[in-house]
């Protein structure tokens, strides 16, 4: 997969659910997708329109305190949502059997992937969130 790119104008609920839309479409059959972004970039903004776009209807939001959310789509897979700002270390995410989330052939969404970086798989789509100086998003992959 060669290097996409998308640019979120707003933050209006029409431009965030057809650049999800458009997310997912060129994403394919990856699984494993780790946003990095600065604070406040829009990580669980845009994780929350791709839930939207594959149909999820329960309440979306970062598991900065639990490190893992699990939605249900229609068709009754998982889609699991991680959070790994917290994390001291990689081992913790080991503890957590992050292995069996990744090898699960559900999608998985992770916002601070930095603070796994040495686990991740070699198969994962890196994202990266950029705020332009007119306050879109540029979404590149």
């Amino acid at each position: 997969m060669g290097t996409n790119e998308i640019i979120i104008r707003s933050a209006q609920a029409q431009d965030l659910e057809q650049a999800a839309r458009a997310f997912l479409q060129q994403i394919g059959p990856e699984r494993l997708i780790a946003f990095h972004a600065p604070m406040g970039a829009g990580k669980t903004t845009f994780i929350t329109a791709i839930c939207r776009a594959l149909g999820i209807e329960e309440t979306v939001c970062s598991p900065t305190f639990t490190l893992v959310n699990e939605y249900m789509l229609p068709n009754g897979e998982s889609v699991y949502h991680f959070d790994f700002y917290r994390l001291k270390n990689a081992v913790e995410a080991l503890d957590m059997g992050i292995y069996d989330y990744w090898d699960s052939g559900f999608l998985c969404l992770m916002e601070w992937p930095e603070n796994v970086e040495e686990l991740l798989p070699e198969e994962t789509v890196v994202v990266r969130i950029e705020v332009q100086p007119d306050g879109s998003r540029r979404v590149s992959f």
